[in-house]
Order: C-alpha cells, then structure tokens, then sequence
C-alpha cells in the first residue's frame, strides 16, 4: 500500500513539474518531493546553480484577482460584483480556486492535484479536537470565520459556481461547501503578498509582455484593469504594485524559523534571466543536498500560524498574547460617554499583542539580552512628556513598564474615577480658555489623563484582564503544568492508520496532529499569561508604593 502511495506521489510530482515547465518556469538546482508535511523544495544531490537562483516562474503563471477580472468564465461574473465593493480581491481568488477545482479539465489540475486535500487549521477540526481550543481565542474566532464563510458561500458562492459550470459543461450537483472551505485554506496558507513591477500590471503596449501591439480595444481592457487593481492608492509608472496571489511552485516553500531561501520578484530579468518573474534564491552559503528548502514566513506567533497555516512551533521565539478589554463592556461603565470621548481624543487602544520578546526588557527577563539604547531613549522621552505640570513625578520602573503605551492611555481612561474626570476636564478646559481657536492635541489629552490618573487604575485593570484570561484558559483545559505533561506523553499520529500495538508499547498517549497543535498553542498562551501577569503584577505593586 505505501508503495503504490509513494509512485502515485511521484507521477503526481513528475506531471506537475513537466506542467510548470511548459508554463516557463524552471527548477534550478532543487526537485520536489514529498515530505512529512506534504510536498517540499529540495536542494539537488549536486547542489544549487552558479547563482543561487533556485526556482524561476514567470509572474504570468501567478493566480491573482488580475487573472480573475479576465478570466473569459469568471470575468464577466466577478467585475460587476468586484466594482460594486461586494467582494474583495481575496473573494475572486478563491473562488477561482473553487471553481477550478471542479471543472472536469481544468488546465490547473497538475498544480490542484499538489495540493493538499485537508488541512490542520481548525476550521476542518473535528468536533472533539475543536474542543481542546476552547477558552481560547482561536476557538471564538474559528466560530465566527466558519459562521462568515457558510453565509459567503450561501449568499454569493453557491447559485454563482453552478452557473458558471453549467456554462462549462459541468455538473451543478458537485458544488459544496466543503469545496469553497478547502479554496480558502489554499488561499490564505499559500497566498503571497507580491510586489508587482507597475509595467507588468499596467504594460504601455503588449510587447512589454511579448505580445502584439497595442490597439485602442486592448488600450480600453488595460484602462479597465487599472480601476480594478485592489489596494493600489498610487500607481505611477516607476510603482511596485502589491498584489495578493498564489505562484505556482514557490509555494510548496515550508517555514523555517532558520530558513535557507527568499524569494523576490525581477521585473527586468537581470537575476533570473527571465523577466517579470519570481524567483527562490538560496541564502545558505553551502546548500546541504538533499536538504529541504525553507522560506521564512515572517515572525508569527502560534496563534496566527495555526489559524493561517495549521501548524504550530514549539517554543516558538515569536510567541505573542492578545489581551483586549471588552468594546461591548464600555455602555456599562460609570461616566461612559465622558471616557469614550477621551478614548476618542487620544486615539487609545483596547486591544494589544504582546509578543513573548517584550519579556526581555521588563522585570524579569526571561533571557539574558542588552536592552538597545535607542530603546531606553525612546521610553524615556515618551514618559518625560507626561506630566502636565510637572508635579507627578516619572515612575522609577517606566523603562522596565512592557505594555505598549497606547494600551495602557486606553486602560488609564476606563478605570478613572469621578474625580479623576473631573481633574481632567478642568485641565483642558484651562487649555482651551488660554488659545480658544484651538483644540487640545491628542498627546496634551494623554498628559492631562496620566497627571489625573496616573498608573495604578490602569495597572490594576491590566491585572484583572490576565487573571480573567488565565482562569477562562484553565477552565477549559486544565493548568499549563497539565498541558505540559500531555506533551511529554504524546505520540503524535500523522495517519489514523499507525498501529497501535507500537504506541502502547513506548509507553506514549496516542494523539492527533491536530490535538497536538492545539494543547502547544494553549499552553504557550498559558506561559505568557503567566509570565505577563507576573510584570503587571509587579509594576502595580511599585505604582502604588510610589
């Protein structure tokens, strides 16, 4: 059985790499193959080329809202429902997908085959190991996104895909759901931000991109490609035009928090030799044959790479926690339209990712490292703008203080008291009796807030926000001691088909992957909470002794 598997996952690689050289692209110095996490970049037995360029695939070949707006099936479809703001242009890329996946000959297919048919975020957990994400972020968010994407596909998708395969010859009784889910995963664990040369999107004549000359009908199609190119505030000539798509073949690149290779776009060929095409280049001053290729996807905390990606990294240096004080609570508390016009003037937050490396400028690093100097700068002159007159003195611990300031402005407003408002109040008003034909700037409403308020309120909240956060994580699953344990005893499944005979026999707790992922996830935000509130803690402590 393994053995027919691997030479079904051999032709399928052997299709799709002869299907992207037709297409022009070219694997220089690296194959495909198969790997535990699915299909990977290799580096070649003999290694990379002179260049280092390892991959080259024309920009013609990327999936983008571009391709869809003039796609013969699809364009007519999506331009109206496209200008009219009712879609997006992620929305056209994976229906694209979801469309091309159903069509019985796709021109796509040998790149659709490649691609994976489930996978490990948790919009396709089981009922069971969903439930290990409760009292999680992940879990409320999971909900909403599978509760926003069912009415998508109900309301824009369904009716829509079965007229445009009925158009193409297809059946309309292959439409599902679990189509448009899958598209949707594909889009957002593959997707690529890219930085389009303006000639490429908007070429003066064809032979820009080889093609024949210029006409007043293709000049009228470019000038409709123009209005519909998403995101793009300036689009003169000499602009990068960032545009979200899919390339076929760069993105069977896996993340690597060490990784070997980059990827850029060469509008001129000067690189890779063949213009308006992107391009893998190794960054490994020796490539190991044999190894693996990996990109960075860029410095993402668990909870952003399970939720985008379906995986997670133990340890993960780029860890972060989400702390946020409930929009819907501020109707309820006293003084309410007061503090919301102050939260307004000063443009505060309610919400803030903490990232695990702040813990290494605060009370209790959690490993040895020199805060820079620009650092302590940039604090310290911030803090010395505070005081309104100069009375409340700057706290001794501001430069070890964690939490982003503009959290803490938010934090500062809803915990104040009658008579802090008031002292507020009486301040501005003062302000504004001295130059009437002008409003207190946001940075003079924070000065007169901290000199009313000072820290304690906010710190205060702060604790009370972790501590509630901690209770509900623990509620759900247990303590971070508990989820470190299950860990320890894990045998990770990749297949339902492992025997079980071998796991009892290590000793081990048989697991899925996808349980997996989430008790690391939960237990990193277990840590962090903990670690945080151990520095929101201490910080009140000297706030009220000051």
């Amino acid at each position: 059985m393994a053995a027919v598997v691997i030479t079904e996952e051999k032709a399928k690689v052997q299709v799709f790499v002869d299907w992207l050289q037709v297409n022009g692209a070219e694997l220089r110095g690296c194959t495909i193959n198969s790997s535990p996490k699915g299909f990977a970049i290799f580096a070649d037995a003999e290694g990379s080329s002179d260049d280092d360029v390892l991959v080259v695939v024309p920009l013609e070949l990327a999936i983008t809202p571009m391709r869809v707006l003039q796609d013969p099936l699809l364009g007519p479809e999506c331009r109206s429902m496209f200008e009219q703001g009712h879609v997006d242009d992620r929305f056209l890329i994976i229906l694209f997908l979801t469309f091309e996946l159903l069509r019985p000959h796709s021109s796509w297919k040998p790149y659709l085959d490649m691609l994976p048919s489930r996978f490990g975020n948790p919009l396709w957990f089981s009922d069971d190991d969903f439930l290990d994400l409760k009292g999680t972020n992940l879990y409320d968010a999971t909900l909403l996104q599978k509760k926003k994407l069912l009415s998508l596909y109900h309301d824009k998708v369904e009716s829509l895909l079965k007229k445009l395969l009925l158009l193409d010859g297809g059946s309309q009784s292959d439409v599902s759901f679990e189509h448009f889910l899958w598209a949707n995963s594909v889009f957002w664990s593959r997707a690529l931000n890219i930085p389009l040369p303006h000639s490429f999107v908007f070429p003066q004549n064809q032979e820009d991109l080889g093609g024949c000359p210029s006409t007043p009908q293709t000049d009228s199609h470019q000038k409709e490609i123009h209005d519909q190119v998403p995101a793009t505030a300036s689009v003169g000539p000499g602009d990068t035009v960032w545009v979200e798509g899919l390339v076929p073949g760069i993105d069977f690149c896996n993340h690597d928090l060490k990784p070997v290779a980059t990827w850029e776009v060469d509008g001129t060929g000067s690189v890779s030799k063949v213009p308006f095409s992107m391009y893998l280049l190794s960054v490994a001053q020796n490539p190991i044959p044999n190894k693996e290729i990996t990109i960075s996807y860029g410095n993402k905390g668990n909870e952003e790479l399970l939720y985008l990606y379906g995986f997670v990294i133990e340890n993960n240096p780029d860890d972060y926690l989400m702390v946020h004080y409930p929009v819907e609570a501020i109707p309820s508390i006293p003084f309410s339209d007061s503090k919301g016009q102050l939260l307004e003037a000063q443009k505060a937050q309610l919400r803030c990712l903490l990232p695990k490396s702040l813990l290494d400028h605060g009370f209790f690093p959690q490993t040895i490292s020199k805060v820079r100097e620009s650092d302590e700068k940039e604090t310290t002159g911030r803090s010395c703008n505070f005081s309104w007159s100069g009375q409340r003195k700057i706290p001794s611990y501001v430069n070890k203080l964690v939490f982003p300031e503009d959290f803490m402005t938010g934090l500062r407003t809803i915990a104040m008291q009658e008579d802090e408002i008031y002292k507020v109040s009486a301040m501005l008003e003062e302000l504004v009796e001295s130059r009437p034909d002008e409003q207190p700037s946001e940075t003079e409403v924070r000065m007169a807030v901290w000199e009313a308020c000072g820290d304690s309120g906010a710190l205060q909240l702060l604790v009370d926000l972790l501590n509630a956060k901690m209770m509900k994580l623990e509620e759900n699953s247990g303590s971070e001691e508990q989820d470190a344990g299950l860990l320890e005893e894990a045998r990770v499944l990749e297949s339902h088909e492992q025997p079980r005979e071998e796991e009892e026999e290590e000793g081990k707790r048989m697991m899925s992957r996808n349980k997996w992922s989430s008790v690391v996830y939960r237990r990193g935000q277990k840590q962090l909470t903990r670690l945080f509130l151990r520095e929101a803690e201490h910080a009140l402590h000297l706030a009220l002794s000051s």
